[in-house]
């Protein structure tokens, strides 16, 4: 849709514009799994007066000028345009909604939202399931926010199951690129080191955007438009408390040790399905926070000019290499959680995110936001797999007096065969497995990955 004169706009961020192209269009959705059946009598006026008030581009459609740029206009909202209340067949078994439940995920996360409404949608799943008696599902274009913005508005519409009065609490566990090391001397050394990694990192991410390709392995199919094939979701639950046990073990952060139990699960399964693909190239993209400050804030505090911790899309990409699979591994799984932190830590402590940045804005103003788009994409699509995650609260939510039982989040559109999500709610770690369907098995790769743990785990006896 293109801007019209004396029309009063808000600028997209960058990044906003990379991630809604005709190249690359990306969406987050969120699955609320509420403990009682959905009651949607108040569904119109929760939307009206607490979901769009949180944010005005809730209420804002994408326009662009004459060079590309895109806006954000103010529309009216028409709500019933965004509610879904699918109808499914009744009287089923529980596992019969629970596939019912996946392959509408698979749909609605193929759809793309219409450009001329605002780009969310919200689905209300009135059937029960093995794990709820009933589904909400929110769907935000991730031109939006990033994820944490995007909890951040979730929880604005949720309160304390056990007493609305008190607010929300969260651990901390969240990815980080700040380091909380006041040595002077390692400052010092830390900053000799950074020149040469930066350089390294900085020239390979730019590689992997552009020449140079993962291997086609059980995980990595190489498909043409596979954004646009259908998806299989597996999710899994592992105890903090479990984690921390490998974390004490292992010297480690709780995001080492997820990281660690992923990539051992995924090259058990990729062992599995091929002998050879154990020692295959495969690269991860784990996605970071870049905010300096990661607690989440009122919504209207984020949006402020000086926030600090600002709403948008404030993340950046780290090329992790997946450790290879080797006998050793099998007597010592651990080596899995080590060599991810080394990989982390050492991506971390370079400038490399940072200058990529600069560069997108580079190809933007000097070529077009459209091949700005265009190399974000090429970055997920030569790369296996993106692991991302979030950090939920630690009491129980509810939505208009329904108790939240569990959720989880999957991303939608991007080029690769497989992406994992992480979120933690009431000391439980969820993992969504997100694959392409008839490519990759989501059940087995799923059973890897609880193999890995259990083998972790097993370790630290």
């Amino acid at each position: 849709m293109e801007l019209e004169e004396d029309e009063e706009l808000e600028p997209v961020s960058p990044t906003g514009q990379y991630l809604n192209s005709s190249v690359l269009s990306l969406s987050v959705l969120s699955i609320l799994e509420s403990e009682v059946p959905i009651d949607d009598s108040q569904a119109m006026s929760l939307l009206k007066d607490v979901f769009l008030p949180i944010n005005p581009r809730f209420s804002s459609i994408m326009v662009a000028d004459q060079n590309g740029e895109k806006q954000w206009k103010k529309v009216e909202v028409e709500l019933k345009k965004h509610v879904k209340v699918p109808i499914f067949p009744s009287g089923l078994p529980l596992k019969s909604y629970d596939k019912f439940l996946h392959d509408y995920i698979s749909q609605i996360g193929l759809e793309q939202l219409p450009q001329s409404q605002p780009l969310w949608d919200i689905h209300i799943i009135k059937y029960p399931t093995s794990h709820a008696a009933g589904v909400l599902i929110f769907k935000l274009h991730h031109s939006l926010g990033d994820g944490f913005s995007l909890m951040g508005a979730l929880l604005s519409c949720l309160q304390r199951a056990d007493n609305p009065s008190r607010p929300l609490t969260f651990p901390s566990i969240g990815f980080s690129l700040n380091n909380n090391n006041n040595s002077i001397f390692r400052r010092v050394s830390k900053i000799f080191s950074m020149v040469p990694e930066t350089v390294l990192d900085f020239c390979w991410s730019i590689a992997k955007s552009t020449l140079v390709k993962d291997d086609l392995t059980p995980i990595r199919s190489g498909n043409a438009g596979v954004e646009f094939r259908p998806i299989t979701v597996a999710t899994m639950t592992f105890s903090i408390d479990d984690i921390k046990q490998i974390k004490t073990k292992v010297g480690a952060t709780i995001n080492d040790v997820v990281v660690g139990i992923i990539f051992l699960g995924i090259r058990l399964y990729m062992q599995e399905m091929r002998q050879d693909a154990s020692k295959a190239e495969s690269t991860a993209l784990v996605l970071l926070n870049t905010r300096v400050f990661r607690s989440y804030e009122q919504v209207k505090d984020m949006v402020k000019p000086d926030a600090k911790a600002p709403w948008g899309n404030y993340f950046a990409f780290l090329h992790v290499s997946i450790p290879e699979l080797t006998y050793a591994t099998f007597a010592n799984p651990l080596e899995f959680v080590f060599k991810a932190q080394q990989i982390i830590n050492r991506k971390k402590n370079s400038l490399a995110v940072y200058l990529t940045g600069r560069l997108l804005e580079i190809i933007k103003k000097f070529r077009s936001p459209e091949a700005a788009s265009g190399y974000v994409y090429s970055t997920l699509k030569n790369s296996s797999m993106a692991i991302t995650n979030m950090v939920g609260p630690v009491e129980k939510m509810a939505l208009a007096n329904h108790p939240i039982k569990g959720l989880y989040f999957i991303v939608a559109g991007a080029p690769q065969s497989l992406s994992l999500t992480i979120v933690s709610y009431m000391g439980k770690l969820r993992v969504t497995v997100v694959a392409e369907d008839g490519f990759i098995d989501s059940q087995k790769l799923k059973s890897c990955i609880e193999n890995a743990f259990q083998m972790m785990l097993h370790s630290t006896s």
